[in-house]
């Protein structure tokens, strides 16, 4: 039973981040390896904030708010300094290893003695003694649907509605007379800020903040996103987002599943492996469609 419950908990907090990949890589089609920076940048920050003593709940707004400023780093350096977009995300991913390890004061940071938004007097407190032991559960899926819903909400904005345009159709962007340049470092700040939101939970989930923390971060969310996207494409009636988190929670599973018959050691083989499957599944499904679609068309 607790296999299955850490099954959920890291799903929905490593969903989160997934939901900030599919901005980048599924709306605007921007290829953002600065995820591998900004998730561990959240953990940072909110080490650095819990050991001072600030709430840990407020933590999670500065961690946010941190990555989002990383997000819109990378749009700056895409957009105002013309960088390629991958090349805009490895160098942003590059400098915040040396930011994140300034910020934190050191590589590994415990935080076993200190409350946390899952562990503290007052959750544990105003919680049923029943659910006591499955608090972080409960908080991880608040957390999860807020992010969800909130992201749905702003895609439904005139604003939202100009992201979805830059990745579909920039030329339209333009013709409305809007800088399609703005609307992209928005898209960025917006998911790196849902990544780092997604550093800060796993942080204080784990109870320590570790530099290498974010290594592989943009793979689970990538596969998260590629998973949930592929497998409830015809229901129609779900949402996109929940879907990614859906497929978040189906990767974790697959990977603790992948993890309890091998060594430990070969997590980030299982991980690259299981990676690879996923997008070969994947594009043998658009191969199938293509073919179909184009008879379609002819008769």
């Amino acid at each position: 039973m607790d296999f299955v419950v850490t099954i959920f908990e890291q799903g929905l907090i490593y969903g989160i981040l997934a939901l900030g990949v599919y901005i980048t890589y599924k709306i605007l089609d921007f290829p953002d390896l600065t995820v591998d920076g900004s998730f561990p940048l959240g953990g940072a920050v909110t080490a650095l904030l819990i050991i001072k003593g600030i709430n840990p709940y407020l933590s999670l707004l500065a961690a946010f708010l941190a990555g989002a400023l990383a997000g819109v780093c990378t749009g700056l350096i895409h957009v105002k300094g013309k960088v390629r977009d991958l090349l805009s995300g490895i160098i942003m991913m590059t400098a915040l290893w040396t930011i994140n390890l300034y910020i934190a004061g050191t590589s590994n940071v415990p935080l076993f003695s200190q409350d946390s938004i899952f562990k503290n007097d007052w959750i544990q407190g105003i919680m049923p003694e029943a659910l006591q032991s499955y608090i972080t559960l409960i908080l991880a899926l608040v957390l999860a649907a807020i992010s969800k819903i909130l992201l749905d909400l702003y895609l439904k904005t005139k604003s939202g509605y100009l992201l979805r345009a830059v990745g579909d159709n920039d030329v339209l962007v333009t013709s409305l007379a809007k800088d399609q340049g703005n609307v992209k470092i928005v898209g960025l700040a917006i998911a790196n800020g849902l990544v780092a939101l997604a550093g800060s939970a796993f942080c204080q989930e784990e109870r320590v903040f570790e530099i290498s923390m974010g290594t592989g971060a943009i793979v689970i969310g990538l596969a998260s996103v590629i998973i949930g996207t592929s497998i409830f494409k015809k229901l129609t009636v779900m949402k996109a987002t929940t879907a990614v988190l859906i497929g978040s929670v189906i990767y974790k599973a697959c990977v603790a599943v992948a993890i309890r018959n091998f060594e430990p050691q070969a997590m980030k083989l299982i991980t690259a492996v299981l990676f690879l499957v996923i997008l070969i599944i994947s594009m043998e499904r658009r191969k199938k469609v293509k073919p179909d679609a184009g008879t379609q068309r002819h008769s």
